[in-house]
């Protein structure tokens, strides 16, 4: 998937952490875990060369290339998610979960595109939840109707947060 659609499912995630933490939509609180959610989301694609995030954290991108890090392998893992939130374990409630969420969004969705993710790194097989024929590939038709979804499910919660719809 592309950095936009990672951005968006990070910003939802960061958006359901905010919403259910109860913390004002229009704070400075609230638009700092918004802002982490989508900066979290695309993070995982920081082991791929020429991609945003490799380029904003260089040094690390490097350090993966020469330790020989595929990419959808370590950085897309069930284990990196569980290491980053013991690191991130000191930030307070709101972003905390809105990082580890967003993050955790990424591998997530990368499991319904047809090359799928190492989510068990190190084993080496990739799962992926959607046979071929039906999976997401990046940049494609399907990505953006995907894309479109989430946007979607963005605005519906705040709307209905703000209790313009009713459901």
């Amino acid at each position: 998937m592309l950095q936009k659609t990672h951005g968006l499912a990070g910003l939802l995630a960061a958006e359901l952490v905010v919403f259910h933490q109860g913390v004002p939509l229009l704070s400075w609180e609230a638009a700092g875990a918004l802002l982490i959610g989508c900066f979290a989301g695309p993070l995982a694609d920081v082991d791929k060369p020429g991609s945003v995030m490799a380029k904003i954290f260089f040094p690390l991108s490097a350090l993966l290339h020469v330790l020989k890090v595929k990419h959808r392998t370590l950085t897309h893992s069930i284990l990196i998610v569980i290491l980053l939130g013991l690191a991130a374990s000191p930030l307070p409630p709101l972003y905390y979960w809105s990082f580890l969420l967003a993050y955790a969004t990424h591998p997530l969705i990368d499991l319904l595109n047809e090359r799928g993710v190492q989510l068990l790194w190190p084993l080496r097989f990739k799962i992926r939840l959607l046979p071929k024929v039906l999976a997401i590939d990046t940049g494609s038709l399907a990505e953006v109707a995907f894309r479109w979804l989430v946007a979607a499910a963005a605005v519906l919660l705040l709307l209905v947060k703000l209790d313009i719809a009713r459901f």
